[in-house]
């Protein structure tokens, strides 16, 4: 199943089904079938309810007047795919090229850090950036992102897969100088208004093979800047969730950045780095998760 956020005119953000005629828009489907279905993927997940968006499926097949509820992709508005994640994990230097990029160790054991939900923008998103006196060095990060559908404590590599719930594109911006410059403060530079843009899809879980054979790559402007496979990971998604799990509660709906191959601003010679500027467009994509594209403004 491949799902996406509607952004309406009335601004609310509600859950759409991707389908090989349209999308279908669940709030609408929902109240053409009287069948009461989640509305965003956050209550889809978290509240355990993938048997009522099962059972509005199966009604709307079942209905000529439900299929007014179909609509077109394009022209659409894309919502924040989440809105209010438990937890937004990232995980730093998980690729071996974009380490000896950047010259820095393998790590031994996975580097974590967090973003906060103010972050979350969605596909097509015109993201601001912040005011130059509090940062400028902004660079892009195409990532693999995880989502998790049960709890997970204390799993095992071999079963840590069977509690993701499905996948997405995901662009872990990155203020470097908030970052790496003033105090090494991983967080103030990872998580400014914006900064975790997400989608355009979640893909379950059941259409990917092998989430650690995935080809992503960026564009800035047109221009391929990042082009890698997730089979160069340092810690392989079973990895990543295992060692999570050892620490915290994983629960539903929980996201994970995996992090970035080679190919960020960051990784150049200095005399090259030219920064994301107001007008830049990004385009991220993974693999069978589809385009993710934001604007700096």
């Amino acid at each position: 199943m491949t799902l996406l956020s509607i952004r309406n005119e009335d601004g609310s953000e509600t859950l759409g089904i991707k389908t090989a005629t349209g999308i279908i828009d669940v709030r609408q489907a929902a109240a053409l079938t009287g069948v009461d279905a989640p509305l965003t993927l956050d209550r889809l997940l978290q509240d355990g309810r993938g048997p009522d968006l099962g059972r509005l499926i199966a009604a709307f097949d079942a209905s000529d007047r439900a299929k007014a509820a179909l609509r077109p992709e394009a022209g659409l508005h894309y919502g924040r795919l989440f809105r209010n994640p438990g937890k937004i994990l990232c995980v730093g230097l998980n690729y071996r090229r974009h380490a000896e990029e950047v010259g820095m160790a393998i790590p031994k054991t996975p580097i974590l850090f967090s973003k906060f939900n103010n972050a979350l923008a969605p596909h097509n998103a015109a993201v601001e950036l912040p005011p130059r006196d509090l940062s400028y060095k902004i660079d892009y990060e195409v990532e693999l992102v995880v989502v998790i559908g049960r709890a997970a404590r204390n799993v095992s590599e071999a079963d840590a897969l069977d509690h993701v719930a499905g996948y997405c594109t995901g662009n872990d911006l990155s203020a470097r100088d908030l970052q790496l410059e003033r105090g090494s403060q991983w967080l103030l530079g990872k998580t400014l208004d914006g900064f975790a843009p997400i989608g355009p899809y979640f893909v379950s879980a059941d259409q990917i093979e092998n989430p650690n054979n995935l080809r992503l790559e960026t564009r800035l402007n047109g221009e391929l800047r990042q082009s890698s496979n997730t089979n160069d990971f340092i810690f392989n998604c079973q990895q990543v969730i295992s060692y999570i799990s050892r620490h915290w509660t994983l629960e539903a709906g929980d996201i994970i950045f995996t992090g970035t191959p080679q190919g960020v601003i960051q990784g150049l010679p200095a005399d090259r780095q030219a920064w994301l500027k107001a007008g830049d467009k990004v385009v991220c994509s993974v693999e069978k998760l589809g385009e993710l594209a934001v604007t700096m403004a």
